[in-house]
């Protein structure tokens, strides 16, 4: 009788570790959740554009705002602390891009405020190398796709996208033509250093109908980048209206603001309209960001 009490009473410690173990491990579940993976940067940035509408608040910045901007973003690019920009409503915060495994630092402005100043993103792969600029978001659209994929296919990338659809406060929130906003500051730092800017733009295939791109170097003149983007743009199959050669409607970007920026520094501006067909083909964006890489815009 003694042995099998004794393979009972074994048994019955055996299921009560059992028992503590599952509990432990539930616990421990509970108190600890698994990580949830990193975003990658195409959704953060589409979900941030997908809040931006025409009637969405929105006031330009006062000039103290500004020069708190530059200040907190000059910090931002040098790796420094960066309580000017939170004095802004913006939060700051790295990460890293599941797509190419390079780190990044965003500054995104606060959401659902008037304070609607952008979302910047600095690939610290490498040292700055080119700002690309996303002045509509939801008005030109999917440019912000093309900024994204820009940005990913160079190392030291700035990627710039305003906060506000450019309709917003009566047209106060175009910052291709708004010197007094947060996205004109980013990239007078950015051009201050010496990087090129790509701006993207977006037409309706009507206003240019045997048109796929035009290419503008705005208040610029055109110099060997431009053409060479045209150059590879054009050997992709594009059909590349030259804003320095020919006439091109209204999308030649003469009064971008970030473009005349570029003409007083002496400094590169690539002005990029791409038709609505180009724009909903993944196929053919790839194709256009292949053609700007290729053109060799980012300091090396």
């Amino acid at each position: 009788m003694s042995r099998p009490r004794t393979l009972l009473s074994v048994a019955g410690v055996v299921i009560a570790l059992a028992l503590v173990l599952t509990m432990v491990l539930i616990l421990g579940d509970a108190k600890s959740p698994k990580p949830v993976p990193e975003a990658g940067l195409d959704s953060l940035v589409t979900d941030f554009t997908a809040r931006l509408s025409a009637d969405q608040e929105y006031r330009s910045p006062k000039a103290d705002e500004r020069r708190t901007a530059a200040a907190g973003f000059a910090a931002l690019l040098d790796r420094r602390s960066t309580p000017e920009l939170a004095k802004l409503g913006f939060s700051v915060r790295d990460g890293v891009d599941p797509a190419t495994g390079r780190p990044y630092t965003i500054a995104v402005n606060e959401p659902g405020t008037e304070r609607a100043w952008g979302m910047y993103v600095l690939d610290r792969s490498a040292p700055p190398s080119l700002a690309v600029e996303v002045p509509h978001p939801a008005f030109d659209l999917r440019t912000e796709l093309f900024g994204v994929d820009l940005f990913r296919r160079t190392p030291g990338a700035v990627l710039l996208v305003a906060g506000a659809h450019r309709k917003a406060d009566g047209t106060k929130a175009d910052v291709a033509h708004q010197e007094d906003s947060v996205f004109h500051v980013m990239a007078t730092a950015l051009a201050g250093r010496g990087l090129a800017q790509v701006q993207l733009h977006g037409f309706h295939d009507e206003n240019l109908p045997s048109t796929d791109l035009v290419l503008s170097s705005g208040a610029t003149v055109a110099g060997d980048p431009a053409r060479r983007a045209a150059t590879h743009l054009t050997a992709d199959g594009f059909a590349v209206c030259r804003a320095w050669e020919e006439r091109c409607g209204a999308l030649e970007g003469t009064t971008n603001v970030q473009g005349k920026l570029a003409a007083a520094d002496d400094t590169v501006f690539l002005h990029v309209e791409m038709s609505r067909t180009v724009r909903e083909s993944p196929e053919r964006r790839a194709d256009v960001v292949r053609g700007l890489v290729e053109a060799g815009l980012a300091r090396p």
